[in-house]
């Protein structure tokens, strides 16, 4: 049977192993997969690696070593990957390792060392917003856009109008 799951791709000048080592790392539910490497016909030096498969919460990528031609754009987050967190603890969790190197960016986002973007976001934010009472979703929508990491017990503080 063909497979028949999306993967992203992320290009990389060299540091595609080095970054799929990081975020499996980061990651629980996460694997490391195959690593290709360039041999003596190029185009890259011999050894490098040049495509690695890993998985991050079932989510597959493949981190191709493929030149310094295209980068992971820090200044655009186009592109972003969210990450649902069950508490704040969580949150915390995955906001430390991932800024590490990066930057804090605004509303539970933040660039990593390597560019790219993602939305740290707790699950109670996204039943927050979908509530129908249009007033506690403006009250948490309040709440966020003064937040740079979220913070749970005060998205429920505004969702509760207190």
């Amino acid at each position: 049977m063909t497979d028949t799951a999306l993967t992203t791709w992320l290009w990389f000048d060299t540091e595609g192993e080095e970054a799929a080592r990081f975020y499996t790392r980061i990651f629980k539910d996460s694997r490391l997969g195959s690593v290709s490497h360039y041999g003596d016909a190029g185009p890259r030096p011999a050894g490098l690696a040049m495509v690695v498969e890993f998985e991050l919460n079932g989510q597959k990528f493949a981190a191709l070593n493929g030149g310094p031609e295209h980068k992971i754009n820090a200044e655009s987050a186009a592109i972003s990957f969210s990450i649902p967190c069950a508490d704040q603890a969580e949150v915390d969790y995955y906001w430390e390792r991932l800024t590490e190197g990066g930057q804090e960016v605004a509303c539970g986002w933040l660039t990593d060392k390597y560019g790219m973007s993602w939305q740290v976001i707790p699950n109670a934010f996204s039943q927050m917003m979908s509530d129908p009472d249009q007033e506690k979703t403006q009250r948490v929508m309040a709440a966020m856009l003064k937040m740079t990491k979220l913070d749970v017990a005060e998205l429920q503080r505004a969702f509760d109008g207190r």
